[in-house]
């Protein structure tokens, strides 16, 4: 292969009309609104006439604990699409809209890479359809309402001390973590602290990504927790009349975007929280369609399963009634060595003791999508260094966990390097004796629920926790918010909550920092050690390097 860049390849791709990829999916010209040739939106009318067909197999793609070697969910995601469709299988890839603050930032883009990538790549990294924007919008209207209100007589007796709800920008900017607003004088209205979230983490995202159509969207707008009155009961946004203003900007937003892969396969791309933060997962919108116009559905959840995957088992499976019928976990070498202890400096060096110690963090993740009554298989995502001896050490020690570990060249040769993955996929789908077990039950406490994922997804002793936010777990479980789900905001890199702590280690507390109530979303988050909702950017950001060339070419985005 070529030593081209992922933008380079994308470039170069031959894209077909977005009015054949909609066609393969039996979806017509009348029912897609297109936003130039090569993306589209689906419409409302097609959504609505599809809600009586039978649902395809569903694949998730999930991966142990990322490190900076590299893991590749989304390429694999990808590349296990390309594949299936290769083997003669009618499979739609589902993944996340890409945020503007990693891609200027470290982590990069959204799109996959080599070549098992979506195009148009520069479109999906950047501004896309839009449904950032329009979340961004939706959100900080409610924002400003707030204010607004409480400026004009504040009918509803808001404390302006107790006002929950953040703004949020689609950037890391650590700048805007904690500030003061409304200074400058009684017109600007009444000084109070406040903060920014990134777009990634903002309600208004997990409610589009959990909405099942219009309705459902503008309903749980209106349940939207913005803050307490002085009586310290809680103040919703429809309290203020917001929500239906807000779901006027998200009236194109809520659709699913349909893009294509570099082999021309049908790709949904919809909605962007992330699984360090938020809940990790696509909109349930475009999982339904693509489940309901193919045989085989590829998902992903963001980071690694301990985030990802159990939020996408807890939350998403649980409010939208899914059952997997396959989960991949997707593994490096390199990203085991360093597991293992090795450096990224020196991950060229072959080392299979520090490949078989990393194994730990894979197996802890094997075992945990088996207790969900799951059967996985381990996607090995080849690198050029990576030895005969690692792998093979990889295939054995993953043999012996009654588990299949499957080499993968899709970043190096496509839907070519995948055939084997996908062929166990389809023979793990054909199984029909799997049931998908939950770790909680909605009537458990909230205190009980984060116990059960903190011990038995993160294998950490117990929690730490102060009184003052057990008082307010209480409070949640006396006003009705007991039987919601838990989405944990924890460090990707470990199961810990220190990111230094590799491998599957032990003997470990979580410390509970903070617990909000996202009552329109239906969860409660709870934000464990040093875990920030809005992220800063790097020493370099990659935004240093973008730029635009004499052929009014993008450049540096990866």
């Amino acid at each position: 292969m070529e030593n081209k860049s992922d933008i380079e390849i994308a470039r170069a791709a031959k894209k077909e009309s977005i009015l054949n990829i909609a066609k393969k999916l039996g979806i017509s010209e009348k029912d897609i609104i297109p936003y130039g040739y090569d993306k589209a939106k689906i419409s409302s009318n097609f959504i609505k006439s599809s809600n009586n067909k039978k649902y395809g197999k569903l694949i998730l793609v999930t991966a142990i604990n990322p490190t900076p070697a590299g893991e590749g969910k989304t390429t694999t995601t990808v590349g296990l699409g390309d594949g299936l469709n290769k083997i003669g299988k009618k499979a739609t890839v589902c993944i996340r809209e890409a945020s503007l603050g990693p891609c200027f930032g470290m982590k990069g883009g959204a799109a996959g890479g080599g070549y098992a990538q979506v195009i148009p790549m520069e479109d999906m990294n950047l501004h896309f359809t839009g449904d950032f924007h329009a979340i961004t919008s939706a959100h900080n209207l409610l924002s400003a309402m707030i204010d607004n209100h409480i400026y004009w007589g504040n009918k509803q007796n808001i404390d302006p001390r107790r006002v929950t709800w953040r703004r949020v920008i689609d950037m890391n900017d650590r700048a805007l973590r904690n500030i003061v607003t409304s200074l400058g004088g009684i017109t600007n209205g009444h000084p109070r602290e406040s903060s920014f979230d990134i777009v990634a983490a903002s309600e208004v995202m997990a409610i589009l990504c959990l909405s099942t159509n219009f309705e459902d969207l503008k309903e749980r707008l209106g349940k939207i927790v913005i803050g307490y009155r002085y009586d310290k009961t809680p103040v919703f946004s429809k309290d203020i009349n917001a929500n239906e203003a807000m779901s006027v900007l998200l009236k194109e937003a809520i659709l699913p975007n349909l893009v294509q892969t570099l082999e021309n396969n049908p790709v949904f791309v919809h909605g962007g929280p992330f699984a360090n933060i938020a809940h990790g997962c696509n909109s349930i919108t475009a999982t339904l369609i693509a489940l309901k116009t193919s045989d085989f559905v590829v998902t992903e959840a963001g980071f690694g399963a301990d985030l990802g995957a159990e939020k996408f088992l807890n939350i998403k499976c649980r409010e939208a009634n899914l059952q997997p019928d396959c989960i991949v976990i997707v593994a490096t070498i390199r990203a085991l060595k360093m597991n293992g202890g090795i450096k990224k400096d020196n991950l060229s060096n072959e080392n299979l003791q520090a490949v078989i110690k990393g194994c730990k963090n894979l197996t802890r993740h094997i075992e945990n999508i088996k207790s969900f009554g799951i059967k996985p298989v381990v996607a090995i995502n080849h690198f050029s260094g990576d030895s005969e001896k690692e792998i093979s050490g990889v295939i054995n020690f993953v043999s012996n966990l009654d588990t299949e570990a499957i080499v993968c060249k899709h970043w190096a040769n496509g839907s070519e390097g995948t055939i084997n993955l996908a062929n166990k996929v389809v023979e793990i789908c054909n199984e029909s004796n799997q049931k998908l077990k939950l770790l909680y039950e909605n009537n458990d406490e909230i205190i009980e629920k984060i116990r059960k994922i903190v011990k038995n997804i993160y294998r950490a002793d117990d929690i730490v926790i102060d009184e003052k936010i057990i008082d307010q777990l209480n409070q949640l479980e006396n006003s009705g918010f007991g039987n919601l789900p838990i989405c944990m905001a924890k460090t990707q890199y470990s199961f810990s909550a220190d990111p230094n702590l590799l491998g599957a280690p032990l003997g470990f507390k979580i410390p509970i920092k903070e617990v909000r109530l996202l009552s329109g979303a239906g969860f409660i988050v709870v934000i464990c050690g040093d875990i920030m909702t809005m992220p800063g950017l790097p020493r370099k950001p990659a935004a240093e390097d973008i730029f635009i060339n004499n052929n009014d070419e993008i450049e540096g985005l990866f």
